[in-house]
């Protein structure tokens, strides 16, 4: 069989000469360490001290972290030993070692593990030390051959031993180490571990700190493979998952100058936002920060998030209970083994002689001294009388890593019975195929063990060496009598996935409410999430303002035309539509006129009527009144239509009568003031009348100029259909609350405006005759009536260009513009029918004597204006 480490055989012996020196040096400062003879050695690595200060290697005793580990290491050799079914007449023995707490000198000490196999590549003399000038070498025992190593704790620390035991193929197991880089198994290969690595542990965090809301914590790390790699998983996957921003990532220097803590708060407090704070630290490191936190009265701003290497230990927050309610921590999941309190709470100075360390540890836990040294403070502390008894005398909790001890011990304990039925089939005891283990062959039984450990969970490795990923997860609570008794509650645990439970939490301030921490608060509703560049957890809050609707949390979007946003801005909503009504205010005034001029319109046309052939109605022109009437009453008719509802046939009506009543009435006038006109010019020139007086010319002439109207609009009846349309733009306000839709006819203001043009263009024409008019003798007694009715008329509609254009922005535009428009045309009606035919209804009414024939006729109207046509008078009784 091949010799551990004869593949690297080169590399090795080039190594001897130094690592003989190391190792020289190593059992010189190992001098003390527990040692159990057997056939087959294991070392054990625990951090029995803390790490010294001053230059010195060592410092306090770790009672917990390193006496209950190192005394889980020699509970499970016994239980191992003691077991007929596990290595049957295989006895394992031990060397177990201090690291205290510092990577370097658990070096030198884990050079001791390989000390047989340096001097057994040194020489073969097995042990002899040759020295020169022949002088005899002193005999010393032959250093125990160790197959495998449990431990250590620390990351730093395993991560500095598997360096060297990889080079000698020994096996190793840790029960604590859990930093992520041991998981690569090209530079660690021989690194093997019960607990999992913290990329699982960081997984769990980040879950936790989504499960509770939080986008936006802050990373706390010592310095050190732990420390360092844990945050920097914890950052890579909260990357990966997204929803998680880093505010800040602060560490911790190994060795922290005075003040550094105080520095450390500071710098989380310049993103007060984020109060979630993800801690990998040791113990000390952690205690530290918690005092700082308190010296800055920050007590319970912070909402910490600890690793394992907080756990559910009481050291670090011992007097700092206040600072650290509220932390969520975790730990591997784990379970108390009673065997193990039974055990250690038997141990006494008489029985356990083999632990070095256990005197220390006595004095420690119950605060005596076992020897007095003549010093004034030994004189003044309590002697110990060995009879003190742990758990009665002191208060015992098991630490939490001594499951995982135990386990690490079985694991190989289970890999070398695996190993023993392979190559030693059938037999009991040590054969001689076993009596040199082979580490490569030893780690491949141990990667390929399963078993139930001591708590009842599966242990197992994965092809890097790591142990499945289970945590159950604290929260360190505030005593409260009605709520509990305080201190570490389980709220969860995490196994691939998360359970937590949330309704179990309790925070300072209300105990119920979730605290934040956020960069930002959540965007209300209608309003947008504006990014901040480069932390995407971060962003300022933007309305969805004016038309715009929230669409997702990052986009607003304009509402279609037809539609408004709700009042939150979170969706849409049809726009009202809204129309002039029968009932509304604006048609009042509009429809009164219209009703009360149709009725004028009416009695004046049936009093003409009745009084056809009376010399007043014949002085009027009874065709060209009958037909200026008519137009009158189509304005005031034009009212209804624009005031009801807008439909295809309300709408063709609209277009045919807006301007065919005022084209009516103004061709009938045109055709009266230019037969007046023609006739007095002509009367200057000639006796001969004028062409195209008599009434059925005027009615032609009048007629042919209403043509043109009917026509076009004709024309655009055919071209365009009429129809109606919902107008969104026209009361689309700058408050969405405001907006309204315009039932509507198709016609634009300018088209509007294009039914009147012609009728205008008429109007102003029958001004200019009616100015040229002006001086007639009074014979015809109608010109200068027609001519106050268009002054009058002009400037109605002078006054309605402004007001009808001036309110095309407005919100009221379509009440504002109807009503000018109809109130217009009733007044220019109205004036129409005031001057001109209520005088005249009037006298034939109420003074029905002078509705007589004269009989005199001024001369100077009989020689120069020829007689009227049959049918029609010029002059009329006054």
């Amino acid at each position: 069989m091949a010799r551990p480490g004869s593949a690297r055989e080169p590399p090795l012996l080039a190594l001897l000469p130094p690592l003989l020196v190391l190792v020289q040096a190593g059992a010189a400062g190992a001098a003390g360490s527990v040692r159990l003879a057997g056939g087959l050695t294991l070392g054990g690595l625990f951090p029995v001290h803390a790490r010294g200060a001053a230059g010195r290697a060592c410092g306090q005793l770790k009672k917990e972290q390193g006496v209950h580990r190192l005394e889980a290491m020699l509970y499970a050799l016994d239980r191992v030993n003691a077991d007929p079914e596990l290595l049957p007449g295989v006895r394992l023995g031990a060397r177990l070692l201090d690291t205290c707490s510092r990577d370097t000198y658990a070096l030198e000490q884990a050079l001791t593990f390989v000390q047989a196999l340096i001097q057994g590549r040194g020489d073969g003399d097995e042990g002899a030390v040759r020295c020169p000038g022949g002088v005899p070498p002193l005999r010393a025992p032959p250093p125990e051959r160790v197959v495998a190593v449990v431990g250590a704790s620390a990351s730093s620390v395993s991560i500095m031993v598997a360096n060297v035991l990889r080079l000698f193929a020994i096996p190793q197991i840790s029960y604590a180490s859990t930093a992520p880089e041991l998981s690569d198994s090209t530079r660690y290969d021989f690194f093997s571990r019960v607990v999992p690595p913290d990329s699982y542990q960081a997984q769990a965090m980040v879950d936790i700190v989504r499960a509770l809301g939080w986008n936006y914590v802050s990373t706390l790390a010592s310095e050190g493979n732990y420390g360092e790699s844990g945050v920097e998983a914890f950052v890579q996957i909260s990357r990966e998952a997204g929803g998680v921003c880093i505010a800040q990532s602060i560490k911790i220097p190994r060795e922290p100058k005075p003040g550094e803590f105080n520095k450390v708060i500071k710098r989380l407090m310049e993103t007060p936002n984020a109060r979630g704070i993800i801690i990998f630290a040791n113990e000390d490191d952690i205690r530290r920060v918690l005092e700082a936190a308190r010296q800055a009265n920050l007590t319970g701003h912070f909402l910490w998030v600890g690793s394992d290497s907080w756990g559910a230990k009481t050291s670090p927050i011992l007097n700092l209970e206040d600072v650290a309610v509220g932390a969520i921590t975790i730990l591997p999941k784990r379970a108390s083994i009673d065997g193990f309190d039974q055990y250690f709470m038997t141990r006494s100075l008489e029985n356990n002689r083999r632990n070095i360390w256990f005197a220390e540890f006595w004095e420690e836990n119950f605060n005596c001294k076992l020897i007095s040294s003549g010093t004034q403070s030994d004189d003044s502390a309590r002697k110990c009388t060995g009879e003190e008894r742990i758990g009665r005398d002191s208060t015992y909790e098991q630490e939490g890593k001594v499951q995982f001890v135990i386990d690490a011990v079985y694991a190989i304990a289970h890999a070398l019975h695996s190993m023993h039925q392979a190559l030693c089939p059938g037999l009991t005891g040590l054969c001689p195929a076993m009596e040199t283990t082979d580490g490569r062959m030893l780690l491949q039984y141990i990667r390929a063990v399963r078993f139930n450990g001591s708590a009842g969970t599966p242990v197992m490795f994965n092809e890097n060496g790591d142990a499945p990923g289970r945590y159950d997860i604290f929260q360190y609570q505030a005593a409260n009598g009605s709520a509990g008794s305080g201190g570490y509650q389980a709220v969860g645990q995490w196994a691939e996935t998360l359970r937590l439970d949330v309704e179990a939490l309790q925070w300072s301030g209300d105990p119920r409410e979730v605290p934040a921490s956020q960069c930002s608060l959540p965007c209300g509703p209608g309003e947008r999430k504006k990014m901040v560049k480069g932390v995407p957890c971060c962003w300022h809050c933007e309305a969805c303002d004016g038309y715009r609707f929230q669409v997702d949390e990052f986009t607003c979007e304009a509402c279609p035309g037809d539609m408004r946003p709700t009042r939150n801005h979170t969706g849409c909503r049809p726009t009202p539509v809204v129309r002039l009504t029968w009932s509304s205010p604006w048609a009042a005034p509009p429809l009164l006129l219209a009703v009360l001029g149709s009725m004028a319109t009416t009695t004046v046309v049936a009093t003409f009527v009745r009084h056809n052939d009376t010399p007043i109605v014949r002085a009027s022109g009874r065709e060209l009144s009958y037909v200026l009437l008519t137009g009158i009453f189509l304005i005031y008719a034009i009212t209804f239509l624009m005031v009801a509802e807008p439909g295809a046939a309300v709408c063709a009506g609209r277009r045919l009568f807006l301007g065919l009543g005022t084209t009516l009435s103004y061709s009938a006038l045109l055709t009266k003031t230019n037969r007046i006109y023609r006739i007095f010019e002509q009367g200057k020139r000639s006796v001969t009348p004028p062409p195209f007086i008599s009434p059925t010319s005027q009615l032609v002439i009048t007629f042919s100029l209403t043509s043109v109207q009917v026509v076009g609009v004709m024309a655009w009846l055919g071209a365009q259909p009429p129809h109606s349309v919902i107008d969104y733009e026209e009361q689309r306000t700058v408050d969405p609350e405001q907006a309204r839709g315009v039932l509507k006819c198709d016609m634009s203001d300018l088209s509007l405006i294009g039914c009147l043009g012609y009728s205008l263009l008429l109007m102003v024409t029958c001004t200019v005759y009616a100015i040229k008019a002006r001086g007639v003798p009074e014979t015809f007694n109608e010109a200068k009536p027609i001519g106050f009715t268009m002054y009058t008329t002009c400037i109605i509609w002078l006054a309605f260009v402004p007001i009808f254009f001036g309110t095309a922005q407005s919100a009221e535009k379509i009440y504002i513009q109807t009503t000018t428009l109809t109130v217009s045309l009733s007044l220019s009606a109205s004036v129409s029918l005031g001057m001109l035919y209520v005088p005249k209804t009037y006298v034939i009414l109420f003074h029905p004597e002078q509705n007589v024939q004269k009989r005199k006729r001024s001369l100077k109207a009989t020689s120069t204006v020829a007689a009227p046509p049959k049918g029609e008078d010029t002059e009329a009784p006054k």
